[in-house]
């Protein structure tokens, strides 16, 4: 997934993903100025209340 796509599906700021991204909060990959994201990763974390999300 694109910062875009964690973005709109977490409800959060793109630039609060990618800060979240940089301190290790979500598991993200960043392929030289793009982070990439794994959807089954991110909800992994929300399932074990690392991330909340926003209703």
């Amino acid at each position: 997934m694109t910062t875009r796509e964690v973005s709109e599906y977490l409800k959060l700021h793109e630039i609060t993903i990618c800060k979240y991204a940089k301190e290790g909060k979500l598991p993200a990959i960043r392929i030289g100025r793009v982070w990439r994201f794994d959807k089954d990763a991110i909800d992994a974390c929300i399932a074990n209340g690392q991330i909340s999300v926003k209703k």
